[in-house]
């Protein structure tokens, strides 16, 4: 797949919680390092995500007395999956992970940072109407495609894609460099939702970019 002067490579969450020894670790997830090391100097446009959660946020078990992580709660804004305290600001957790080295990305966007909504998308917070900001950036810099990498597959990276779907931008997941959770069979249900959606799904050895 041939990458153009106008696809935006957005890395997702590559922060320590989400890595080996963080509080919400993916399995293999620092597994994702490498290949977006590879493929980054491919892209003239690359983001960063970066999850930035208020401490006693409304997503963590903790804020709800009896409940422990991985358990559902009702949001007014839905169904909310509950987990363990992770990626506070300023926290070492919040930190992307050492080994991720992109000082040529242009944008790093914060998401999350509001107490009373969670936010797996870098598009929209959960409520599924409430922006990032995302979309005008990409569309003020004539950004028309997204590739997508990073953590994890089936939460942030997923709900990423389908949102930027539903902004009616092509997307790409660059599976090889994205690692999920899978709580409860999430990845085939995602999954699912890529194919209805019109998500693609590529290795990273299919990326080429002309000389």
């Amino acid at each position: 797949m041939r990458i153009l002067a106008s696809d935006a490579l957005i890395v997702i969450d590559v922060q320590n919680d989400f890595c080996l020894g963080g509080a919400l670790a993916v399995a293999d997830g620092d597994a994702v390092i490498p290949v977006i090391q590879r493929i980054a100097p491919l892209f003239e446009h690359v983001l960063l995500t970066q999850d930035w959660h208020t401490a006693g946020h409304s997503s963590f078990a903790s804020a709800h007395p009896g409940r422990k992580p991985f358990e559902q709660v009702e949001m007014s804004y839905g169904v909310q999956t509950l987990w363990p305290d992770h990626c506070v600001q300023g926290s070492r957790g919040a930190e992307f992970h050492a080994d991720l080295k992109l000082p040529q990305a242009e944008l790093v966007l914060r998401k999350g940072f509001r107490p009373e909504i969670d936010s797996y998308s870098a598009f929209f917070e959960n409520d599924r109407a409430t922006a990032t900001g995302l979309a005008t950036y990409l569309r003020e810099r004539e950004l028309s495609r997204v590739f997508l990498a990073g953590l994890a597959y089936d939460y942030c990276v997923g709900f990423s894609a389908l949102d930027a779907r539903r902004l009616g931008l092509p997307v790409v997941i660059v599976r090889d460099a994205c690692r999920g959770i899978d709580l409860n069979g999430s990845a085939a249900r995602m999954e699912a939702e890529f194919a209805s959606a019109g998500v693609e799904i590529i290795d990273s050895s299919e990326l080429t970019r002309d000389a």
